[in-house]
């Protein structure tokens, strides 16, 4: 019979070589890697001498996460500085690096990136009303995370 629980991993060692092919694999949180090693039914002690010797080398680091999670956000799903913010927050990112991270998304790719996503929203909406249509483009890219004074900023200085 084939078990589905997952094997639990009690070597320290094994533990390490298997967070460290997590990490390789792509950028990881702190937190996400802490719940993966208690996932895979390691002691705190463990947990936090594996997260240690990851950092010594360099296979986890913090900064270099939130800016990779930033840059990806922003470029491949477009999301704004807000929900991007939030996204860090829910992976324990501190403030400090949150705020390093989002100083590396360009100003004029990110109205761009508005002005983008506003524009391809606006054909699918069917209001008659001007201000119901506005309303809705407003609240639609609030949804994905932009600033409430930048989308009527370029909702003013659009014909959308």
């Amino acid at each position: 019979m084939d078990d589905q629980k997952p094997r639990k991993i009690t070597d320290e060692k094994v533990a390490l070589t298997k967070a460290e092919h997590y990490c390789a694999y792509q950028e990881r949180a702190q937190q996400e890697v802490r719940d993966k090693l208690y996932e895979w039914g390691l002691w705190t002690d463990a947990v936090e001498n594996i997260i240690s010797q990851l950092i010594t080398s360099n296979y986890l680091n913090e900064e270099r996460f939130a800016k990779a999670y930033t840059q990806g956000k922003f470029k491949q799903k477009a999301w704004g500085r807000i929900k991007i913010k939030q996204g860090l927050k829910l992976k324990k990112v501190s403030e400090v690096l949150i705020k390093k991270a989002l100083l590396t998304i360009d100003a004029d790719d990110y109205l761009q990136t508005l002005h983008k996503i506003l524009a391809k929203k606006a054909p699918l909406i069917k209001e008659k009303t001007d201000y119901k249509r506005r309303y809705k483009l407003q609240h639609y890219a609030m949804s994905r995370g932009y600033e409430a004074d930048l989308i009527s900023d370029v909702l003013k200085n659009s014909d959308l």
